[in-house]
């Protein structure tokens, strides 16, 4: 095969280093921060109290220290709600003057290189300030977002809407972006008691788009009925917040069916 590689330009790093770095980590996020080693990154989500949605992001380890793989427009936010739970643990959150890449079979010669732990699809993402693998071509982005749609990948808030999707409707389980044996986490009630007491009514849900259609579009039913809304699309796929219990119906975004596609192609 040949190796392609493609600059996440929506991508940002943050660097956390400090002696409590990994404990306070841990009690935010919803995977086992102690798992993250120099072979093995982890998807992650940071929700509200309620079980929702409010950043993602891929961890990796760069020695001692942790690098957050996390959404550039929405990065302020973030190093905001990190420093409000610091106070006086012993971690110092900084922005890292490096860049995000997706590489798909090559070796990289420099930075930080971990397994997509998302999808094994996704292939290697790799933190460093220059181009990793320059003998790669280049992977055309709308290639990447196809992929990572028909693997039912969400990416941050352009598919999961803030404060409003709880992380298992956004395929967080399935994409091993949670830990149901560690401690405690901010959400981590909500989100235990969903996967062990209730069948989830919503989900992200990779969908084949027959005509025309753009992220916020709402699926229906050929009764009128609200089934869900378009979030990314790529090459004639889509993510589709979708109601579950219409999952057996004929849905239709304007004139245009969808077709659900429940397996990864």
């Amino acid at each position: 095969m040949t190796a392609q590689i493609l600059q996440l330009e929506n991508r940002a790093v943050l660097r956390l280093a400090g002696a409590d770095t990994r404990s306070f980590l841990q009690g935010l996020v919803t995977n086992d921060v102690a798992t993250v080693t120099a072979s093995n990154a982890v998807y992650a989500g940071l929700l509200t109290p309620q079980g929702k949605f409010l950043f993602d992001m891929i961890i990796a380890a760069d020695s001692d220290d942790l690098l957050l793989d996390i959404e550039a427009e929405r990065k302020p936010q973030l190093m905001q709600r990190l420093m409000m739970y610091k106070l006086r643990a012993d971690v110092t959150i900084t922005e890292e003057g490096a860049s995000v890449w997706a590489l798909w079979d090559g070796k990289p010669t420099t930075g930080v290189s971990y397994t997509d732990p998302r999808h094994k699809a996704l292939h290697q993402r790799i933190i460093a300030a220059e181009n990793p693998c320059p003998a790669a071509k280049a992977l055309p982005v709308e290639t990447y977002e196809e992929r990572r749609i028909r693997h039912g990948v969400p990416d941050g808030s352009r598919d999961m809407a803030v404060e409003k999707y709880f992380w298992l409707e956004a395929n967080a389980e399935k994409l091993n972006g949670v830990s149901f044996d560690k401690g405690c986490y901010v959400g981590q009630e909500l989100t235990a008691r969903m996967k062990h007491r209730t069948n989830l009514k919503k989900m992200l849900v990779p969908v084949r788009l027959s005509g025309p259609a753009a992220p916020g579009d709402a699926i229906t039913t050929t009764g009128g009925k609200n089934a869900g809304e378009i979030r990314t699309i790529a090459n004639g796929y889509a993510l589709a917040y979708l109601r579950l219990g219409f999952i057996e119906d004929k849905l239709l975004v304007g004139d245009n069916s969808i077709n659900i596609r429940l397996k990864d192609g």
